[in-house]
């Protein structure tokens, strides 16, 4: 497949909303949303990150975003961006669900879950139950879900992970099952509009190895001063840029002919390149698991996403 950000479509007169926006993947997509047209929302936890972050795309874009307040790891931000996003726009077409926490030290999230599982997963899961009745106002809405190669790492996740504690924790397995719930996510989504008969694509994404700050976030965090050089070293030798990292989800985004459960990856060994249909893991495409981790998500957050078409 041979695909460039020019086959992009005109996005005038859509509302799209990218997680995770002020840097890397999250700004890129973010940045090719406007460039084409689309009205964005950047959420982002940091003010000041997102304030620059928008001075910035609106300077490279020509085009000025939004920025909305979110913490993924608080339920109650959460709660509070749906809301604003909810009473200040008729309609929400895209829902980019990009942010995410990679390998740091054990943490929680604000009410109590293991930080990776609770932001990737569970803040996502939340804002997009938050924000389905937005989303169904849209003519075509479409929810993309970002996920990892390094959900192919672990075998299945279980109700405990959502608060393992501190004695139990491994950083790159909690991840790991942090991105298989990511696609767990989107496929159960996307039979649950398919069985409700709504219109609502839901497709996944992964940038395969790109160069963003994602990969030294947790070793700066655990003060692995080495290891952030490292990190440094193998970005600069091998992967491809954040602007390719983020192909993969525009595609997903944009792309008028994709199916619905689609997922999306680099073309070269999924590792980079133009993006391409790719396979997600045997446990990830699992209807039994899935079901199971919406009904412990749900439980979780509070929040049951209503897949009907509001009046």
């Amino acid at each position: 497949m041979t695909w460039s950000t020019a086959d992009i479509p005109d996005l005038t007169g859509r509302r799209a909303l990218v997680t995770g926006a002020t840097s890397g993947l999250g700004y890129e997509t973010a940045l090719e949303l406007l460039r084409h047209g689309a009205d964005v929302l950047v959420a982002a936890r940091n003010p000041a990150k997102a304030a620059q972050a928008s001075t910035d795309l609106a300077q490279a874009s020509g085009r000025e975003p939004t920025v909305v307040e979110l913490d993924l790891a608080d339920l109650t931000s959460v709660e509070k961006a749906a809301d604003e996003v909810s009473k200040s726009y008729d309609k929400l077409d895209l829902l980019v669900n990009n942010a995410g926490v990679m390998a740091p030290p054990y943490g929680q999230t604000a009410d109590g879950f293991e930080l990776q599982i609770g932001t990737n997963h569970l803040g996502h899961f939340a804002l997009t139950g938050r924000l389905l009745k937005l989303l169904l106002k849209a003519p075509d809405p479409r929810v993309v879900t970002v996920s990892s190669f390094m959900h192919k790492t672990v075998r299945g996740i279980t109700r405990e992970d959502l608060r393992r504690p501190a004695s139990g924790y491994r950083k790159w397995d909690a991840y790991g099952k942090s991105k298989l719930a990511n696609l767990l996510f989107m496929f159960e989504l996307d039979r649950r509009a398919r069985a409700a008969g709504v219109n609502l694509l839901s497709a996944g994404a992964h940038p395969g190895y790109a160069s963003t700050h994602l990969q030294a976030a947790g070793p700066e965090l655990a003060g692995q001063e080495f290891m952030v050089k490292l990190m440094g070293v193998g970005n600069r030798l091998f992967a491809q840029s954040a602007a390719a990292g983020a192909w993969p989800s525009l595609y997903a985004a944009t792309n008028p002919d994709l199916r619905p459960g689609s997922y999306v990856g680099p073309g070269f060994l999924e590792y980079r390149g133009a993006p391409k249909i790719v396979l997600p893991s045997q446990t990830a495409q699992d209807p039994e698991l899935a079901k199971r981790l919406w009904e412990w998500s749900v439980e979780a957050t509070g929040v049951d996403p209503a897949l009907t078409v509001p009046k």
